[in-house]
């Protein structure tokens, strides 16, 4: 192969990749954190055909996706993360079917070790109520913070949901939040009585500029510059509230959303409801909470059934 056929040929990868990057933006409205995860995964994939010198995406066939497999596996990654390459690399391959480059996708048929499923992270009620208290409502900054944790334990909602949410999203008197998910997909999340006086609280500290714009432009949480807070600001703020809670391990933000989800199993909501609230698409994703609920009864027997173990 001549130095500009291999040259166009990795042209042909690499605009069927910023293509199929551009429909996942405009199609979907994936986020920026899903984007830049599949273009890695894909940018992996377009330097190992590279090296095999199999740069032409229409030549791709189930044998090089056996030996992308391989290369993956070898690399002693986690499950998780060859699953989500493959994952990727599947959804590129269906996207080159769907333009016409391609007659069928050739992972077909591909297969990979079964994805052990590891239960999330969850803070018992009493660490929730620890946690809940911890921030200094005294403060501007501290009942901020209270708000935020009340929000996503109320909730149930993701990082970037909570610091996306603005005032006119919230209809306090009714207890409802509307929630930007994934996807662009909205729905309404229920807000408990304490979430509401928190968020009420954090409203009224806005200052006399941010109180006077309409109020679907004014971001609930705000940093110390009045802009919106970002989801890594949120995490340090969660990390920082779990030590002075005096919770010895290790938390974020998602934590209080699986905790959320238990804790309602746990006190005998049903699966579709929370599914709801949760905003998932698929009752499969939501099944893992009853794994962890059964977890949790499991744990409580066996302390308190004076049978329970030998």
């Amino acid at each position: 192969m001549t130095k500009a056929a291999g040259d166009a040929e990795t042209g042909v990868l690499d605009a069927a990749i910023d293509d199929y990057l551009r429909r996942l933006t405009d199609a979907r409205g994936s986020s920026a954190h899903t984007l830049r995860a599949y273009g890695a995964d894909l940018s992996e994939l377009a330097a190992f055909l590279e090296r095999r010198g199999e740069l032409d995406p229409r030549g791709i066939t189930p044998r090089t996706l056996r030996a992308f497999l391989a290369h993956l596996e070898e690399r002693r990654l986690a499950r998780t993360s060859v699953a989500r390459k493959l994952s990727a690399v599947r959804s590129f391959l269906k996207h080159l079917v769907d333009t016409g480059m391609l007659e069928a996708s050739p992972a077909i048929g591909l297969r990979q070790r079964r994805v052990a499923r590891s239960l999330p992270a969850v803070l018992s009620e009493e660490e929730i109520a620890a946690l809940l208290a911890a921030p200094d409502t005294t403060t501007v900054l501290g009942r901020r913070d209270r708000a935020l944790l009340e929000t996503m334990y109320s909730a149930g909602t993701r990082a970037a949901e909570t610091v996306g949410l603005d005032a006119g999203d919230l209809d306090l008197t009714r207890g409802i939040a509307r929630v930007l998910g994934k996807g662009g997909k909205e729905r309404l999340a229920p807000l408990g009585s304490f979430a509401c006086r928190a968020l009420a609280e954090t409203l009224a500290d806005a200052p006399g500029q941010l109180r006077g714009r309409p109020r679907g432009d004014t971001p609930v949480f705000r940093n110390q510059r009045d802009g919106r807070l970002t989801t890594r600001s949120l995490e340090r703020i969660v990390a920082r509230c779990v030590t002075r809670a005096g919770i010895r391990r290790h938390a974020t933000p998602h934590t209080l959303r699986h905790s959320f989800a238990t804790h309602l199993l746990d006190h005998g909501a049903d699966l579709r409801s929370v599914q709801e609230l949760l905003g998932h698409a698929h009752l499969v994703t939501t099944q893992i909470y009853t794994h962890v609920s059964v977890e949790r009864l499991r744990k409580v027997y066996e302390q308190a059934h004076p049978r329970a173990t030998r």
